[in-house]
């Protein structure tokens, strides 16, 4: 979701809007109840060392508000909204507050197609024609052959950013596909050429929908949703419109955060951009990524989910002062970055304001999602920052 993506972090070193007694944050919130249940000491320590490091950046960047969850074999061990919603009216992140979540809606996406075809629904491996005849590229022998896997993982052979544009216009996606696919050239060999889309990400929604009889969103509530518990997911502007404890978007002006409105953007392809989420929906889908509902999703669709397909070497913006861009694949809906031996599963995301990370390292079982309403330099640095302060947890405690 960069398609208008920007960052105005020399800005920030001025900003004096207000100090660090005007910015609430709820307490660390472990319930009583589960923290008897965690004996892992260093899960302890991981929650408090993330949860001091992000209140000291937060405060000193002067961040908005924002929202972190962390999970560490199968418990949350950190649940915590901070700062404030809504610059104007000052009411604080919880860990109910609704954002949305931007392009971390594709890896929803991608599980939920996995769940489909180990249902044998459909297959990653069906040709697009075979569910949408109307699907045309500019080569009639490629469109033949391009598959959902390559809708997922950005390989179809169309330009990068191809009609994102047009999404942000509010066209429609049936519109895109059926005036405008074909008009443009085809940039490489599908399952090889990597470039990011949302238009062309988002027809894997039809095709669930044509094979199921069930809409990509009530397909989504009913399959991934309602069984992980998350209550205030959804995946429509009337949804979050509608939601008394939600997050606006801010951008800086210069000298103060300024909200503005939640637009309809994006939810016309909502199979990339347009879920909206708490951070408490986050740490209950962190659960199922790193394997902890079996009875939702299995750890062989996971599997297949997280294989990765293609090298994306060429996108250095994607935490590229972390890794080497020779370590970042794409797979159906995420993100496969290698650094240090370990593998990590990533994506992060951008839409009318609010910008979210979500990572996390099925080995250690361990994750992190963190939701922003205006953008500081913390959001590019919580994910790596996260996985240094884990190292150095796991290094001290001797695991």
């Amino acid at each position: 979701m960069y398609f208008k993506y920007f960052l105005f972090l020399a800005l920030f070193a001025a900003f004096s809007c207000h100090n660090q007694s005007e910015h609430p944050t709820t307490q660390l919130s472990v319930p009583a109840a589960v923290e008897k249940e965690i004996t892992d000491t260093a899960a302890l320590l991981l929650a408090q060392r993330y949860d001091a490091y992000f209140s000291r950046e937060f405060t000193a960047q002067q961040g908005l508000g924002a929202a972190v969850a962390i999970v560490k074999n199968g418990k949350i061990i950190l649940q915590k909204g901070y700062g404030f919603r809504n610059a104007h009216t000052r009411d604080s992140v919880d860990t109910h507050t609704v954002f949305r979540i931007g392009s971390l809606s594709k890896g929803f996406t991608g599980v939920l197609t996995g769940i489909l075809d180990a249902n044998h629904a459909l297959s990653i491996h069906d040709k697009v024609v075979q569910w949408l005849p109307e699907f045309r590229l500019k080569d009639k022998e490629q469109t033949k052959r391009v598959e959902i896997a390559h809708l997922l993982s950005h390989t179809t052979g169309l330009p990068y950013h191809a009609y994102t544009n047009l999404v942000e216009e509010g066209y429609s996606l049936d519109e895109i596909v059926r005036e405008y696919f074909y008009q443009s050239p085809v940039c490489g060999k599908e399952g090889e050429f990597y470039a990011y889309q949302n238009a062309a990400f988002s027809l894997t929604g039809t095709i669930m929908a044509k094979a199921t009889g069930v809409p990509f969103a009530q397909l989504i509530q009913q399959k991934i949703f309602q069984p992980c518990n998350m209550l205030y997911a959804s995946c429509d502007y009337a949804t979050i419109d509608a939601t008394p404890n939600k997050a606006v978007p801010h951008q800086w002006s210069g000298w103060n955060w300024v909200p503005g409105p939640i637009e309809n953007a994006y939810y016309n392809v909502a199979e990339a951009g347009g879920v909206n989420a708490s951070i408490s929906d986050m740490a209950q889908w962190l659960l199922l990524l790193t394997g902890e509902r079996p009875a939702v999703v299995s750890n062989e669709v996971l599997d297949k989910v997280f294989e990765p397909i293609v090298k994306t070497g060429k996108e250095r913006r994607i935490l590229g002062h972390w890794i080497d861009r020779d370590s970042a694949s794409y797979a159906l809906g995420w993100r496969i970055l290698k650094k240090d031996g370990a593998t990590i599963v990533y994506h992060s995301g951008y839409v009318n304001g609010f910008r979210g990370e979500i990572a996390f390292d099925r080995n250690l079982k361990t994750g992190i999602c963190v939701l922003f309403n205006g953008q500081i330099p913390l959001s590019s640095a919580c994910v790596p920052d996260f996985f240094e302060i884990a190292h150095d947890v796991l290094q001290t405690s001797g695991q």
